[in-house]
């Protein structure tokens, strides 16, 4: 695969968007009263840069010379305004949508993307870069959204605390309702969190709609433990970092994180993922260009920057998630440490979209009654 040179990306980025804005000259920023006489006159005044505001939710990350590669070809600063979670985030975008508060949104992924399009919060934008977007991601052929990013929800389990205890970890959703794992397993409050919602469509995608109740009351009945968000659940509630739980619903790319942030260096994660028989959920996260960005024509740039390899090479190293770009190249800890399902549970996004809020109010009263 070929990386693309700076100049490169700068061609291709500008090109999208008509060019870079032509620098101010002493003609337009000296005074009209100026003497035409003086030989002494000042310097142009240069001209504040233009700046595109990006709302995120607080897991997103960026290295700062990628970021810098964009201002140097836009002339442009990029101001990063982290919204919360992903779902307090969309919130703040639709009670803000009249005036809003950023000109791109990042991060709204497929369980509440439905509602993010029906709140017409995102302007139609014909980026040249769709054509770089793998098979099986783009979802809305108005192209009010792109995606940008994807990873799966799956449950993860502390390996040692298994080798320790001579038990053998899970392999199913099935496996967590049997007594052996009884007191094990903490999980996301799905009407608070995004990964605890992807894993009730996981359960609702593997046992159907009319089962994942019944499921749902065996974890109830081994005593599942329920967190608000992940960052309590894994960092907290899971054994490896000094909880009481070793299994956890988190993502398929979390054993890699675990490695590439390990104080001292291993040579191996710590976690084991539950990838088999449709266990996971994927989660595919969008951007969009907010109805009434100030900035259009860098609106539109950040979104063909973001879908650029340039990026997308820098976002598995960052929030450890997955390229769209499919000549994104991944780093070496992915390759060795990733766990990729080859069958995901499947629930449709007009499904999700017509019952997401009767499924969490039904999950609500068999699990937190």
């Amino acid at each position: 695969m070929r990386r693309f040179a700076v100049p490169m990306l700068a061609a291709i980025v500008i090109s999208a968007c008509g060019g870079l804005p032509a620098k101010p000259t002493a003609a337009t920023t000296l005074s009209a009263t100026q003497p035409a006489t003086q030989t002494s006159a000042p310097g142009p005044t240069p001209l504040p840069p233009r700046v595109v505001t990006v709302m995120t939710h607080d897991s997103f990350e960026a290295s700062s010379s990628v970021v810098a590669l964009f201002k140097s070809v836009f002339l442009a600063d990029v101001r990063f305004y982290k919204a919360g979670d992903a779902g307090t985030m969309l919130n703040k975008a639709i009670l803000a949508k009249d005036n809003p508060l950023a000109d791109v949104l990042y991060g709204v992924d497929n369980t509440f993307l439905s509602r993010a399009l029906s709140e017409d919060l995102f302007m139609p934008y014909d980026s040249p870069m769709l054509s770089s977007i793998g098979k099986g991601f783009e979802v809305d052929p108005q192209h009010r959204v792109f995606p940008i990013d994807y990873g799966d929800v799956c449950l993860n389990y502390d390996k040692g605390y298994f080798q320790d205890h001579s038990l053998q970890p899970p392999t199913s959703l099935e496996d967590l309702a049997q007594p052996a794992f009884k007191d094990l397993l903490v999980v996301e409050n799905p009407a608070t969190s995004s990964p605890g919602l992807a894993f009730l469509l996981a359960t609702i995608g593997h046992f159907g709609p009319d089962q994942y109740l019944d499921y749902w009351q065996s974890l109830v009945d081994n005593n599942v433990l329920v967190d608000n968000d992940w960052e309590t659940a894994y960092y907290s509630d899971f054994t490896i970092h000094g909880g009481q739980r070793p299994v956890v619903v988190s993502y398929a790319s979390s054993p890699p994180a675990e490695v590439a942030f390990a104080d001292p260096p291993i040579s191996e994660p710590p976690t084991g993922v539950v990838t088999g028989n449709t266990s996971c959920f994927r989660q595919i996260e969008y951007a969009g260009i907010l109805k009434g960005t100030r900035h259009l024509d860098l609106a539109q740039a950040w979104i063909d920057f973001m879908l650029n390899v340039k990026f997308q090479e820098d976002m598995p190293q960052n929030m450890f998630v997955f390229p769209v770009n499919p000549n994104a190249k991944l780093p070496q800890v992915f390759t060795d440490f990733a766990s990729v399902p080859q069958h995901t549970a499947q629930v449709s996004p007009d499904a999700i979209a017509q019952n997401r809020d009767a499924w969490i109010r039904a999950w609500t009263q068999t699990v937190l009654r």
